[in-house]
């Protein structure tokens, strides 16, 4: 999936999704090679600039890149994608793979309870239920966690919208209590964000949810009102999916945007050159010079599009508005993937997988995604009896210390058959294994931390004030991939409205050996 090297061939024709133009010959360079790096070299070039892209390691994609499991080409990262809003499919279509979008087989996602597994409920957004009477919410809930969560709708739209920032507990135990919190949410959130629900900022992870609150008056309703969306039938009813089925994801997996979008890029002419990390930056009359190895480059805009511990410290020497900004880093993942030979799976037992409540004894593993299940392609290509799994491990807990959890490959290897077996109601031994892998995302999902969201607006004013600078990714974005697809085309608008009229032409991007 990776490659490197300067393609031939000059395609400079705006697209739909670029309004913004910049006068032929311009220049610009794009530190990181992931999702939002690629993208934004697509829109730059597309706005008519000569585009370089430096990548520090030897492949494409960042945290949607693909494994070779037993034969089968999986996903090592991301593997869906929310559908709440168009931006993932619109850039599909755009690459030429609107035939290839596919929803989740129908089935839902369950949730791990100390007492045991329930159904997740419809409706929710991060595990909030837009009816607290739902028969799968009390079931989760009991009687008197859904009482209590119907006071939601009596309480002032003040409770949990005054303060400037608020976390996800605090919003969700004002307005609906502990419960739903505690069996409904922080599984949700743990699965999702890695992290306690009491350390992420709740405008970060689910933007417009306390707007929609004062607007419709109840939490209940603002999560109704959001999982609408765009959708809402003519009756005005809202729809009735199982959790989990908010997303859709790309027959052949979710890394085959990567490669299409590589192509894209290739057939523009966009240089890629990976093995080559950003090692600095400073800021010239006509642009920046960014250092790589033994390599020197310039250009006039500057994309950076790496983690926030990285883009800050890569950033802050050149841009004095970005000291003592640098995030801390978000939680390590580990995701264990298995195919396993095991018919007694044909049966899907948990659905789509199954998330996993922090209090739960006996279990280590945050999710459970039953892929083989989730997705009709994968099952085909598996075959009968043949079935896919990923257990994730890695959350960080209220106190901000990190869990004690298995942590070489044949520890994570035991605990992924452990819990497997007790998440799936089913048994599965090593001798089921036909075949498994451990990819380590280290400190790769943004850690929407409280008071993180006020961090991304002074660094996004630092760059605006240096100016032919944007800096994109999950980071800055949000988690997922909707949300960072929409944020990296807007920044790029940004960019090339307020530098069009500011840096003078250079010729293609310049390299001096050192």
């Amino acid at each position: 999936m990776g490659g490197s090297g300067e393609s031939t061939g000059r395609r400079r024709e705006a697209t739909a999704s670029t309004a913004a133009s910049v006068p032929a010959g311009k220049t610009a360079l794009v530190a990181g090679g992931g999702i939002s790096g690629l993208l934004a070299a697509r829109e730059l070039s597309a706005a008519g600039c000569a585009v370089t892209v430096l990548e520090a390691s030897r492949t494409w994609g960042g945290c949607v890149g693909s494994h070779v499991v037993a034969g089968l080409t999986l996903d090592s990262g991301a593997e869906s994608f929310a559908t709440r809003s168009t931006a993932v499919a619109d850039l599909a279509a755009e690459l030429g793979l609107a035939a290839k979008i596919v929803e989740p087989r129908p089935g839902g996602a369950w949730v791990q309870l100390p007492d045991g597994p329930r159904e997740l409920p419809k409706t929710g957004v991060l595990g909030i239920p837009a009816n607290p009477w739902d028969p799968e919410v009390r079931r989760s809930l009991g009687f008197l966690g859904s009482l209590r969560a119907s006071l939601d709708k009596y309480l002032p739209a003040s409770v949990g919208t005054a303060a400037d920032v608020t976390s996800v507990a605090s919003l969700v135990r004002a307005r609906m209590g502990r419960r739903v919190l505690d069996r409904l949410v922080a599984p949700v959130v743990g699965g999702v964000h890695s992290a306690d629900p009491g350390l992420l900022d709740v405008d970060m992870v689910a933007p417009g949810l306390r707007a929609g609150l004062r607007r419709h008056g109840s939490l209940a309703a603002a999560v109704a009102a959001q999982r609408r969306g765009n959708a809402t039938p003519r009756d005005g009813t809202p729809p009735v999916a199982k959790a989990g089925s908010a997303v859709a994801g790309l027959a052949g997996g979710m890394h085959t945007l990567i490669a299409a979008l590589l192509r894209d890029l290739r057939d523009r002419g966009v240089t890629l050159l990976d093995a080559s990390p950003a090692e600095s930056v400073a800021q010239t009359p006509d642009g920046w010079r960014v250092t790589a190895g033994k390599a020197t480059y310039d250009a006039g805009l500057l994309v950076v599009a790496l983690d926030g511990p990285a883009a800050v410290g890569l950033l802050e020497k050149a841009v004095p508005g970005l000291a003592g900004k640098r995030p801390e880093r978000g939680p390590d993942v580990r995701l264990v993937t298995l195919v396993v030979d095991l018919p007694e799976l044909d049966s899907r037992p948990r659905g789509t997988g199954i998330l996993v409540a922090p209090q739960t004894p006996g279990i280590q593993a945050k999710a459970l995604t039953h892929a083989t299940a989730k997705w009709e392609w994968l099952a085909a290509a598996a075959g009968p009896g043949t079935h896919v799994l990923r257990l994730s491990y890695g959350r960080i807990d209220g106190s901000a210390a990190r869990t004690r959890e298995p942590s070489t490959d044949d520890e994570l290897l035991a605990a992924s058959l452990r819990d497997a077996s007790a998440l799936l109601g089913v048994s599965v031994e090593a001798e089921d294994v036909i075949g498994w892998d451990v990819v380590r995302w280290q400190g790769a999902l943004p850690f929407a931390a409280v008071g993180h969201k006020a961090r991304v607006a002074d660094v996004r004013e630092a760059c605006a004030r240096a100016g032919c600078l944007a800096v994109v990714g999950g980071w800055v974005a949000g988690n997922g991939l909707a949300a960072v697809v929409a944020d990296t085309r807007e920044q790029i608008q940004v960019l090339l409205s307020t530098a069009s009229s500011q840096f003078s032409a250079l010729p293609a991007p310049k390299k001096r050996v050192q």
